[in-house]
């Protein structure tokens, strides 16, 4: 008689088209999240994965209603007393499909393309949720379930998860568990298993320099008024040093160093500078001193400017002192930095270098997050290691994220667990792009990994 292992591969393997046809059908709903015209679909979304919770035999499945969109919860908790118990993020939410004229094909209309699925969410994060309800579907199908699941599926990650760290903490019972996987990450290359293990955190601001009552004639009153474009010109520019440095006051304070070992197994990563000059295009790479191009993307914080804008911007010439200018400013963060301290940080710059002849105010934007960082020997982590050697036939590489999941850090703080995070999402597929793909036999492996990580950890 087949081991229950053996018995939910094969079924993985054999209902590969039902699951494929199961995607399309999801990718098909237009849930973008960030436009209330589109409130009804987004619910739509949410309603259909509750549907197929049930259908899997998960069960107390619930759609819950949250200030904004609502999280789809489902559970199976049937394993012996021992057993861990898994929580699975995902969100059913995805990004408008703009410019809809660069679409190859109807952004909501899936089309099958040699190894691809295109539609908008196939990889962000659809593929990713659906990929979990399959494994799970396969473990449960295997007569030999060696785990307790619990999925909370939100549809708000798209305009920053602002009301589930609130959901989390009123229903920390509910969510309660042993470890949590975060399938919202990828992999390098089809060929090279990832696993992401540590993601920055985010901090939001737009700052406003404000000069005179209104914009002036600048050859009457240029030299005389100080000019808010210069002046928050100047600012940004003192946000760094020539060493690449952030000089926000106690920016560094809390920044965890990277010890030797971790520094050589980032230095496995194939994510050398030619890497990196050629995904962007720039001339030549640019940033802090002493660390290597990956270190820095992912090991270290940053501040970006993220967008600039003052006085006259459009065809032609316009003389014109500006009444005031505006920077929309990003920080990236790692651990163990606060939101809130890189904010009070700002406004000390701020305080310090801004001169008299202006004014300023500085806005945060909702739903900063902190960093999170998983560990690579714990129990769960090992268990997706294990699994992914076991379905691609080496050992995977371990990376740090440049880009920010929110919830993992409010579950790693809240539910006080470690995060397992994976994905089967590749760098070529236009996530939040026109044509957003899904390479479909990585899909498949992932399943597949999915199904072994479950039976690993239990």
């Amino acid at each position: 008689m087949p081991e229950p292992r053996e018995t939910a591969i094969a079924f993985a393997r054999e209902n590969r088209d039902r699951f494929l046809e199961e995607l399309k059908a999801l990718c098909a709903i237009p849930s973008i999240s960030t436009s209330a015209e589109y409130k009804d679909e987004v619910r739509r979304a949410a309603e259909w994965v509750a549907d197929h919770m049930r259908k899997i035999g998960l069960e107390n499945v619930a759609v819950m209603d949250t200030p904004g969109h609502p999280v789809v919860y489902g559970d199976w908790l049937h394993a012996s007393a021992e057993a861990p118990t898994v929580l699975i993020y995902g969100h059913y939410d995805v990004q408008p499909a703009d410019p809809l004229d660069l679409w190859e094909t109807p952004p909501f209309e899936p089309t099958v393309r040699g190894e691809r699925i295109y539609a908008r969410g196939a990889t962000d994060m659809k593929g990713q949720v659906m990929a979990s309800l399959n494994a799970v579907e396969a473990v449960l199908r295997s007569g030999g379930a060696p785990v307790n699941v619990k999925f909370f599926v939100e549809g708000e990650e798209e305009v920053g998860s602002v009301h589930l760290g609130d959901y989390i903490q009123a229903n920390k019972d509910k969510l309660a568990c042993t470890v949590a996987l975060n399938p919202d990450t990828g992999m390098l290359a089809p060929d090279v298993p990832t696993i992401t293990y540590a993601l920055r955190g985010l901090v939001y601001f737009e700052l406003k320099v404000f000069g005179p009552k209104s914009d002036l004639h600048s050859g009457v009153f240029g030299g005389v008024v100080h000019n808010p474009a210069q002046v928050i010109a100047e600012l940004i520019a003192g946000m760094h040093d020539a060493e690449g440095r952030v000089t926000l006051p106690g920016f560094y304070d809390k920044v965890l160093p990277l010890d030797e070992a971790e520094r050589a197994e980032l230095a496995r990563l194939p994510m050398t500078e030619a890497f990196y000059l050629e995904k962007s295009g720039a001339p030549a790479l640019w940033g802090e001193k002493g660390y290597s191009p990956v270190e820095r993307t992912g090991a270290r914080p940053t501040l970006e400017i993220n967008g600039l804008y003052s006085g006259f911007i459009g065809e032609g010439a316009k003389t014109v002192l500006p009444a005031y200018a505006m920077a929309k400013i990003s920080c990236r963060l790692v651990p163990d930095q606060d939101p809130a301290d890189v904010e009070a940080q700002l406004r000390a710059y701020l305080e310090a270098n801004a001169p008299k002849t202006v004014t300023w105010e500085l806005k945060v934007f909702p739903g900063p997050a902190r960093a999170s960082l998983s560990r690579i020997d714990s129990p769960g982590v090992q268990a997706l290691a294990k699994a992914q050697e076991t379905v691609w036939g080496k050992r995977p590489v371990f990376k740090r994220e440049g880009g920010s999941v929110p919830v993992v850090g409010d579950i790693q703080n809240i539910l006080g667990v470690d995060v397992v995070n994976t994905g089967f999402a590749l760098p070529d597929d236009n996530l939040h792009a026109p044509n957003e793909s899904l390479h479909l036999p990585t899909w498949y492996n992932g399943i597949d990994a999915l199904t072994h990580f479950f039976f690993n950890l239990g």
